[in-house]
C-alpha cells in the first residue's frame, strides 16, 4: 500500500467562499467606487510597471479594489474577491488558511506572483487588507514585471499612505454565527507646511465562522510615515505587523467513483482532539525616497523586508484503504472513509529583502516621444524549515465522527531555500503621435538558488487611439518558471533544472464615455508542463521531464453603466483550456481541472431617492462546470449564487457614519465551490452556506 512519509502543504489555501456583492458609491448619487475597467478611476497601477501611465492608455488588462470597495462586500482576504472577477477563480481555498488564485486558468505562485507595494514578497501567509488602499491584479504572462513567476497574473498589494487631510475613522463587523471584528484608521499631518505625515491602521478579531471547529484570532498594527524634504524630495517608511491563528479546513473528496451530493459546509474534517490551530505571524517593512530631478526625470530608492513565521498543523485526510485492503490514492473510500494523517511543520521562517533602484523620464528623439523606466531589483530569500511530521494515525470519516490518537514524531526532512535574484530592467513607451504608441519591454534576471541561471523575458505592444477615451491594443510576452527536479533518491535526474518559458498574445480593445466604461479582450497563452513519470515510490522509480503545454486562448468581456441612481456592472470570461503534446495521449484535448469555462459576475446598485443615503446591492456569481480528474471522467456541475446588501450614510453630529449590511449565497445554494487536484489528490470544497453580515464606520 503506497503512503506518503514526506509532505509539504505549500499549495493549501486559506479563506472560504468568494463574497460577491455590488460596488457601492462613496456618497450618494456619485459615480461607484469599484472595480477599474479601463483605468479612468485610477490614474495609474503600479502593477502594470508603466510608471504613471493612466491604465486606461496602457496596453494591458488589469483590475483594481479599492479599500471602500472591499468594505461594502464585507472582504476579509484576498480571495473574497473572486465573486466580484470574472478572470479570478479558486485554488484551493480553505478556512483557516492562505489565499490561492487562479487568473486566466493558472494558478498563481504564492512565492513568486505576489507585490506589495511593487516589490516582491511572499504570500505563504495571511494577508490583511485593513491597511491597504487597494489591490492591484494583473492579467496575463508577467516577465517584464517579474523575473520569474506563474503565466496568470501578478497581484499587488499598495499600503495606505497618510493623507493630505485629517482623518479619523473606526470600524465594528460582525458576521454569522459569531466573529467580530474591530479596526481604526487614523491620518495626520504635523510640522511646518504639514511637512510629516504619519497613518495608523490596527485591527483585532475573534474569527467564528461557520466552518465547525475553526473559531481562532488575528490583530494587525500598521504605521505609515512621510517626511516632504523638499518640493521635490519625498521619503516614506512604513511597518506592519500581523498575527492570525486559526485552525485550517481540509476539502471533501470523490467517494469511490462517485462525486458526492454537497453535504453540509459546516463540517470541518480537521475536529481531532489533538487538532491545533494555522498560526501566521508576518512582519513586512519598507523605506522609498522619490527625489524629482531635472526635465521631468525622477529616481526612485525602494527597499523592503518581509519576515514569516508559521506552525502549519492539520488533521489531514489523505487517500483510503478499503475493507477489503483495496487503497484509494487519490480519493476516499466508498463508505465515506479515509485514511487521516498527522501533519506539522512548525516554526518555518521565511525572510525575503529587496532594494529596488529606478530612474523614470521622458526624452526625445527626432519626432519620437520616449517615457522611459530603467532600474535594477536585487532580491534575496531565505527560508528555514525544521524537520516535519505526515504521520498516519487511522482511519477518519467525512460525517466527521471518528477519534484517531495523535502522532506529532518529525519523520521527514524540509529542505531550507536561500536564493539571491539580480534583475535588471527596461521599458520605453515610444509615442509615435497623438494616437499610435509602441511599447517595449524587457528584463533580464540572473538566479542563484541551488543552480546558477540567466533569464530574458521581452514584452512588445502597438497601441492606437482611434477615439477620445477609446484604445485597440496588440501585445506579446514571455514569462519564465525556474525548477529543479527533487533532490531526492526516488528521482533520476535528481537536481536536473528545467525551464519553463510561457508565451502570451493578447488583443483588445477598451474605452469608455460618461455613461459606460467597457473592455473586450482576446488571449493565447501557452505554459510548459513539468511532470513526473514513473511509480515515484522507491529510488530511482521517478523522472521528472517537461510534458507538452497548458494552452488556455480565452475572450473576457466587462462593462460598466451609470445612469442616475442606477449601476451596473460586470464581466464574463470564456475561457478553452486544454492539455496538449503530453507523452500520455489520453490527457491531450482534455481540460483542466478545476478550471471552469465559463464566468461571469454582475453586480448592481440603487440610490434609493426616497430615503437619501441608502444604497441598495446586489450580486450575481455564475461558475461553469468544473472537471475534477485530469482524465475528465468526473467533474462537477455549474452553480451560480445571489448576494443582497445596502449601505447607508448619514452625517451626525459633524461625524460621517455609514452603516452596511449583507446577505451572503442569499439563497443558500448547496454546491460544490472547486475541485482543486493537489498532490494527486482529488478534494472538494462546498460553497459557504448563507451568512449575515453587519458593520457600522465611523469618519471624524
Amino acid at each position: 500500500m503506497a503512503r506518503y512519509t514526506t509532505f509539504k502543504r505549500s499549495s493549501i489555501a486559506a479563506a472560504g467562499l468568494a463574497a460577491a456583492h455590488a460596488l457601492a458609491q462613496t456618497t450618494p448619487s456619485t459615480q461607484l467606487d469599484a472595480v477599474t475597467v479601463t483605468g479612468r478611476t485610477v490614474p495609474a497601477v503600479a502593477v502594470s510597471g508603466w510608471g504613471d501611465i493612466p491604465l486606461s492608455k496602457t496596453p494591458l488588462q488589469a483590475s483594481v479594489f479599492t479599500s471602500e470597495q472591499l468594505r461594502d462586500i464585507g472582504a476579509q482576504r484576498l480571495s473574497d474577491l473572486i465573486g466580484i472577477d470574472p478572470a479570478l477563480g479558486d485554488a484551493y481555498n480553505s478556512e483557516g488558511y492562505y489565499d490561492l488564485l487562479t487568473v486566466r486558468g493558472y494558478v498563481l505562485d504564492n512565492r513568486f506572483n505576489y507585490r506589495r507595494d511593487g516589490l516582491p514578497i511572499n504570500a505563504e501567509t495571511s494577508i490583511p487588507l485593513d491597511n491597504k488602499s487597494r489591490v492591484e491584479i494583473l492579467k496575463g504572462t508577467s516577465g517584464m514585471q517579474s523575473g520569474t513567476s506563474a503565466p496568470g497574473g501578478l497581484v499587488n498589494y499598495v499600503v495606505k499612505r497618510p493623507l493630505d487631510t485629517p482623518l479619523r475613522s473606526a470600524r465594528l463587523e460582525w458576521r454569522q454565527p459569531g466573529t467580530a471584528i474591530g479596526a481604526v484608521d487614523l491620518s495626520q499631518r504635523f510640522g511646518t507646511d504639514q511637512a510629516f505625515g504619519v497613518r495608523v491602521n490596527a485591527a483585532a478579531a475573534h474569527l467564528d465562522p461557520m466552518v465547525r471547529n475553526s473559531k481562532g484570532e488575528r490583530q494587525l498594527a500598521a504605521l505609515a510615515a512621510d517626511w516632504r524634504v523638499s518640493a521635490d524630495t519625498l521619503l516614506e517608511a512604513e511597518v506592519e505587523r500581523s498575527h492570525r491563528s486559526q485552525p485550517s479546513q481540509p476539502g471533501f473528496s470523490m467517494l469511490g467513483d462517485t462525486v458526492p451530493a454537497p453535504g453540509d459546509p459546516r463540517v470541518n474534517l480537521n475536529n481531532q482532539p489533538w487538532s491545533l490551530p494555522v498560526v501566521f505571524d508576518a512582519t513586512a517593512a519598507s523605506l522609498r525616497l522619490q527625489q524629482k530631478l531635472v526635465n521631468d526625470w525622477k529616481f526612485i530608492a525602494h527597499a523592503a523586508t518581509q519576515r514569516l513565521r508559521t506552525d502549519d498543523r492539520v488533521a489531514f485526510p489523505f487517500g483510503c484503504t478499503d475493507a477489503d485492503g483495496t487503497y484509494y490514492a487519490d480519493r476516499y473510500c466508498p463508505n465515506g472513509t479515509y485514511d487521516l494523517y498527522d501533519y506539522r511543520s512548525e516554526n518555518e521562517r521565511r525572510r525575503s529583502d529587496n532594494l529596488d533602484l529606478s530612474l523614470q523620464g521622458k526624452l526625445q528623439t527626432g519626432p519620437l516621444t520616449h517615457a522611459l523606466t530603467t532600474g535594477a531589483l536585487l532580491t534575496r530569500v531565505r527560508d528555514r524549515f525544521q524537520p516535519q511530521a505526515f504521520n498516519f494515525v487511522g482511519t477518519g470519516n467525512v460525517d466527521g465522527t471518528l477519534i484517531t490518537p495523535s502522532d506529532p514524531t518529525l519523520s521527514a526532512a524540509n529542505p531550507d531555500r536561500d536564493e539571491r535574484s539580480t534583475e535588471l530592467y527596461l521599458r520605453d513607451a515610444v509615442a509615435i503621435d497623438e494616437r499610435a504608441t509602441a511599447w517595449l519591454g524587457l528584463r533580464h534576471t540572473r538566479l542563484e538558488r541551488d543552480y546558477a541561471q540567466s533569464l530574458t523575458t521581452p514584452w512588445i505592444a502597438l497601441s492606437y487611439a482611434f477615439a477620445p477615451d477609446q484604445l485597440v491594443y496588440a501585445s506579446w510576452g514571455r514569462s519564465v518558471e525556474s525548477s529543479v527536479a527533487p533532490n531526492r533518491d526516488r528521482y533520476t535526474n535528481a537536481s536536473e533544472v528545467f525551464t519553463a518559458t510561457s508565451r502570451q498574445a493578447e488583443v483588445g480593445v477598451k474605452g469608455a464615455s460618461d455613461p459606460f466604461e467597457w473592455t473586450l479582450t482576446a488571449f493565447d497563452i501557452q505554459r510548459p508542463v513539468v511532470a513526473d513519470f514513473g511509480t515515484c515510490d522507491v529510488a530511482n522509480s521517478c523522472t521528472t521531464r517537461l510534458d507538452g503545454t497548458a494552452h488556455h486562448r480565452g475572450v473576457e468581456a466587462t462593462g460598466a453603466w451609470h445612469q442616475g441612481a442606477w449601476t451596473l456592472r460586470g464581466g464574463s470570461q470564456w475561457l478553452h483550456a486544454r492539455r496538449e503534446g503530453s507523452a500520455d495521449a489520453s490527457i491531450n484535448g482534455l481540460q483542466p481541472f478545476n478550471v471552469p469555462a465559463l464566468t461571469l459576475k454582475l453586480q448592481a446598485a440603487y440610490d434609493m431617492a426616497a430615503i437619501p443615503g441608502l444604497n441598495l446591492q446586489a450580486a450575481l456569481q455564475h461558475e461553469g462546470k468544473r472537471m475534477v480528474l485530469p482524465d475528465n471522467s468526473a467533474s462537477i456541475p455549474a452553480f451560480t449564487t445571489v448576494n443582497a446588501a445596502l449601505r447607508y450614510e448619514a452625517k451626525i453630529a459633524g461625524a460621517q457614519w455609514t452603516w452596511r449590511a449583507g446577505i451572503d449565497n442569499l439563497f443558500d445554494k448547496r454546491a460544490w465551490r472547486e475541485s482543486p487536484y493537489e498532490f494527486s489528490h482529488v478534494y472538494l470544497y462546498p460553497l459557504a452556506p448563507r451568512t449575515l453580515r453587519l458593520s457600522v464606520q465611523v469618519d471624524i
